[in-house]
């Protein structure tokens, strides 16, 4: 049987609960620590009945205290049991500093960090969680009402995270190469660069390689610190770094493939959380938004338009459409970075959508054709310099835009077959 320790105190703050350790032997400062943080009820393990305990008490997270070789089966048997549970249920370890870790999908806090850094970490997690249910909740409202099934893609969504690469020294390539295995990589050679990418792009984290001033690289991890735009970013920094000014969810090694793997739970977590955003946005909007884009369905579309020819021809404004095709062969994670990179740049008036080819069709409301030839020529600008590609040399994709301006008597069918390119019959 499992060996259970409850430590169960009152906090008027819980958090969700319960919260299962994983120990050898009672961790009294650990449970503490999460008890005055307000979680509750805190429960105790040991390793030999670590699986039956995560059985029966179903916590909402677990902590695993140390770990050492000797339970790596265990530790896990463990990870893949919490990967099963529905909501998501976040593997906290906390590990020595700079060994290797045999658990590379679980969050690690190092053994040297205060236990606030492991309760803040926890307490993002389990705000993941939340989100988490509440899209399985609403999800299943939403079937039930209007029998639409609303879902996450399948797939790791590390598959579709971006990350920023920052750096250009000796361990640059290792980095770029391992990263650039699993995830989307923008890169950027300096500090400077790095702060335009993040407030033009959407990252899911950041991996500050060496090559850098200190003082640069000290000056850019306070703007994490600080900035609440940019605060619940992972960092994964190569060397080390442990203050009071750092960014909450930064992750140090010296070793590129160690930092990685240490960095790697925290991105996917982060693509998860911006995944369960856009599926809930989906729901709420009845399932008129694609989930991967952000941007309406095709089915949604073409009723959106319609309604919007009819609003523009009774307020006498204008209307434009435009399309931007691809007549290069940009893969699947490149397609879906620009059609995201549209859903940031859309105003209130606008609206757009992702086509089965790829192409995006984008609607300029309120926009005359001088005005929306000013406006496409900025989002085609915006995409050229900022789409991914495939490759070392990664060349820029230049999107192709056909334009149409609303003229009287126009349809839908009307409007789209002037940007829409006719299928050519065989001879």
């Amino acid at each position: 049987m499992a060996s259970l320790f409850p430590v169960l105190r009152t906090n008027p703050m819980s958090l969700q609960g319960p919260i299962l350790i994983v120990a050898d032997k009672p961790a009294i400062q650990l449970a503490q620590a999460l008890t005055d943080a307000g979680a509750f009820p805190v429960i105790e393990a040991s390793w030999y009945g670590a699986c039956t305990a995560l059985a029966e008490v179903k916590p909402s997270a677990v902590v695993i205290a140390a770990l050492d070789h000797s339970n790596a089966d265990t530790a896990q048997a463990l990870a893949r049991q919490a990967a099963e549970a529905s909501p998501f249920v976040p593997v906290l370890a906390r590990v020595p500093d700079d060994l290797p870790f045999p658990l590379p999908d679980v969050l690690t806090v190092p053994e040297a960090a205060s236990f606030a850094r492991l309760v803040t970490r926890l307490s993002a997690a389990l705000r993941v969680r939340t989100l988490h249910a509440t899209v399985l909740t609403r999800s299943l409202a939403l079937k039930a009402e209007r029998e639409i099934v609303a879902e996450l893609p399948d797939g790791d969504p590390l598959d579709d995270a971006t990350v920023l690469l920052i750096g250009r020294g000796r361990h640059h390539a290792t980095l770029s190469v391992a990263v650039g295995e699993c995830m989307g990589v923008i890169g950027a050679l300096s500090v400077d660069t790095a702060a335009r990418c993040l407030v033009a792009r959407e990252v899911d984290g950041v991996v500050i390689g060496d090559g850098l001033a200190a003082g640069a690289v000290d000056a850019f991890l306070t703007l994490f610190a600080e900035d609440s735009r940019f605060r619940e970013l992972p960092v994964a920094l190569l060397g080390h770094r442990d203050d009071a000014t750092a960014p909450t969810k930064l992750v140090c090694a010296r070793d590129p493939l160690a930092l990685l793997q240490r960095a790697a739970p925290l991105i996917r977590l982060r693509a998860f959380e911006t995944a369960l955003k856009r599926l809930l946005a989906s729901i709420e909007c009845k399932g008129m938004l694609d989930a991967q884009t952000g941007l309406l369905t095709s089915t949604a579309f073409g009723p959106a338009l319609g309604l919007a020819i009819e609003d523009a021809g009774e307020r006498g404004v204008g209307l434009s459409l435009a399309r931007f095709s691809f007549d290069d062969l940009i893969d699947r994670r490149t397609n879906l970075d620009a059609a995201r990179l549209v859903s940031r740049l859309l105003r209130d008036s606008d609206f757009a959508c992702r086509q089965e080819d790829g192409s995006i069709l984008f609607v300029f409301g309120d926009t005359d054709l001088r005005g929306a030839h000013v406006a496409a020529r900025r989002l085609a600008s915006v995409l050229k310099h900022t789409m991914l590609r495939p490759g070392g040399e990664r060349p820029t994709a230049s999107p192709s835009v056909t334009l149409a301006t609303l003229k009287p008597g126009d349809t839908v069918l009307t409007l789209l077959g002037r940007v829409i390119p006719r299928p050519v019959a065989a001879a």
